[in-house]
């Protein structure tokens, strides 16, 4: 039976987070003050003392999930993946568990990431909604059928969870016309922006350039990465896919499924919180889900 390692994206962050890691784990506490140092402040007092509202701050949110979901898979004595996989930003705590990225070039990435995002989100103003209850073909047919806004689905989560994205107006035009088609609930999410769309493109554009200049090794096992829940263990397919990932659909649901079909038994989430084990037990619900 192989085991899976899994690493959470945005949402997961909490108050007082890797706080007992910091205190308990010497080699833990390097990272954090490694982590302060790359990035120019003191994430480690956002992390620990910060209020709600400080940590979802997108400059914020996506270093401190990968710093928190890193440092444990790093100071985990049995860390031994047969395959990884994370969704969104989890990907790139992923990459760098399975040693295809060192922990300083992938923060870096994830810094530089999250600026550009923020950039992106603010050119044009633009939402993203959770939609539950609808098959997906659904989704996707009411989505292509809106033509003079922008809306796609960006997330697919697990079976009856899917996520869309786009422009303010076209969001809410097709969560009228999904909840009209039998959707259980189409609620409006309280982000920033328009994730896994393409009004992400500047932020691809971006990001493609820091990835193509940072140093990737071939990781230690296979990654399932989320542009087409395939494994990659080949540098540049890496490089194309996380560089494709910022306006592509994150395909979760078909991660986990590959990596069931493919051996994992043994779902291990890795970072914050236990989103992706209740996503994981709604996808496979035969398979062991735990956390670190």
């Amino acid at each position: 039976m192989k085991t899976a390692y899994v690493f959470p994206g945005q949402g997961s962050q909490f108050k007082g987070m890797g706080l007992d890691l910091y205190q308990s784990s010497d080699s833990a506490k390097a990272l954090f003050e490694k982590a302060n140092e790359i990035l120019g402040f003191e994430i480690t007092k956002v992390m620990f003392e910060g209020t709600d509202e400080e940590l979802k701050q997108t400059n914020v949110t996506q270093p401190a999930i990968f710093i928190h979901s890193v440092i444990l898979a790093k100071i985990t004595p049995d860390f031994t993946p047969n395959m990884v996989a994370g969704h969104s930003l989890g990907e790139f705590s992923a990459l760098v568990a399975a040693g295809a990225l060192s922990f300083e070039d992938g923060l870096s990435l994830v810094a530089k990431r999250a600026d550009a995002m923020q950039k992106a989100c603010e050119i044009r103003p633009s939402t993203m909604a959770a939609i539950l209850g609808l098959a997906d073909n659904v989704i996707e047919e009411i989505c292509s059928s809106i033509n003079d806004e922008i809306v796609v689905p960006a997330n697919y989560n697990c079976p009856g969870q899917v996520v869309i994205s786009g422009t303010i107006e076209g969001v809410e035009r097709a969560c009228e016309l999904l909840k009209a088609a039998g959707a259980k609930r189409a609620l409006i999410l309280p982000v920033g922006g328009a994730f896994h769309s393409p009004l992400m493109e500047p932020a691809r554009e971006e990001l493609a350039a820091a990835i193509h200049a940072a140093q990737f090794e071939q990781p230690i096992c296979p990654i399932y990465q989320n542009v087409n829940a395939k494994p990659a263990t080949e540098v540049s397919v890496i490089k194309e896919n996380l560089i494709s990932q910022l306006t592509a659909p994150v395909k979760w649901t078909q991660s986990v499924e590959q990596m069931v079909a493919d051996g994992a038994g043994i779902f291990t989430e890795s970072g914050p919180g236990k989103v992706l084990q209740g996503l994981v037990r709604k996808i496979a619900s035969s398979v062991e889900v735990k956390s670190i």
